[in-house]
């Protein structure tokens, strides 16, 4: 009996220690979630006057440009996945993992050849993993991506679909991330990046794309504009700005949706070990119960036969 009791305080010691790391990781990302939101919130400007200023060009000129043609002359198509750098977040990344998945294998039914990238470790290791061949894949920012990350994903992203080679050069980019709602609810997206479809939808509308024409209300009609040097360059401009843009405000909404799923998943675990201790601290009071009833009948029984000789 003694033995069980060393094993059960042996356990209820390990499950208190990890009670406190789980209950100081739920806590951290609690603390982080609030600045995250908030540079989701904050970057929604900036993305929306992009839109309207690419709008205003697209309405008033008859332009085309390679970032909104359609490409034939290849099959790649750029797939970035956005996952996590660490785990410990629930089914965070195993979501993304899963969609993920789904969309290249209805790729290849399409008959096109899926490029990856990846964001965070988590997406790395898993198809490295599996043999699949990773283009680019970034890391150590999942959690607070910064613009320098968001710039050289733009870079290199833009740069493949604007290469005219079809053996490097891909004719679209899916993104593959978690769009944050609110802290109990997230929702993994897929979307089509490129190429771009310009439609100036409201501004409640998350998905802002931009279209040629105007809206049914002539009230939302965008006002006469002069493009000084020229619309060709004031589109080349805008357009790269627009697409940096949207893929910063994607891993924004990606590190709120983990920090969000990391302090739910931490608060259950937390409570897990709670009742993990309440259950071993019970065993161990029936073992040490037990222990002093056997010791209990073994003195009785002892005296028992001395008063029997």
């Amino acid at each position: 009996m003694g033995g069980q009791q060393r094993i059960y305080k042996q356990r209820i010691a390990s499950t208190t220690t990890l009670a406190k790391v789980f209950r100081a990781m739920e806590m951290i990302a609690a603390s982080r979630i609030g600045a995250a939101r908030r540079a989701a919130t904050e970057a929604g400007p900036y993305e929306k006057a992009l839109t309207q200023a690419v709008a205003a060009v697209a309405v008033h000129t008859d332009l085309d440009h390679p970032l909104t043609e359609e490409r034939e002359d290849t099959k790649r198509v750029a797939v970035l996945v956005v996952a996590s750098d660490r785990g410990m977040a629930g089914a965070y990344s195993a979501t993304i993992l899963r969609e993920s998945e789904k969309l290249i294998s209805d790729l290849k039914a399409e008959g096109r050849e899926p490029v990856l990238y990846t964001f965070g470790r988590r997406a790395a290791a898993y198809f490295r993993f599996r043999g699949v061949v990773i283009e680019r894949e970034w890391e150590g920012e999942s959690d607070s991506p910064s613009p320098d990350t968001s710039r050289d994903i733009s870079r290199v992203l833009l740069e493949r679909f604007l290469d005219t080679d079809p053996s490097t050069g891909v004719g679209e980019l899916h993104l593959v991330y978690t769009r944050f709602k609110t802290v109990m609810s997230q929702v993994p997206e897929v979307r089509q990046m490129l190429p771009l479809t310009v439609v100036d939808t409201p501004e409640s509308d998350e998905e802002r794309t931009v279209e040629r024409g105007y809206a049914d209300d002539p009230a939302s009609a965008l006002p006469e504009y002069e493009f000084i040097p020229s619309p060709e360059a004031v589109l080349d401009t805008l357009l790269p700005l627009y697409v940096e843009a949207r893929i910063h405000n994607v891993l924004l909404q990606s590190a709120a949706s983990e920090l969000a799923s990391r302090q739910r998943a931490m608060h259950t675990a937390t409570d897990n070990a709670q009742e993990l201790i309440t259950k071993y601290t019970r065993l161990a009071n029936s073992a040490r119960q037990a222990e002093i009833t056997q010791e209990i009948t073994e003195i009785v029984g002892g005296a028992d036969a001395l008063g029997a000789s």
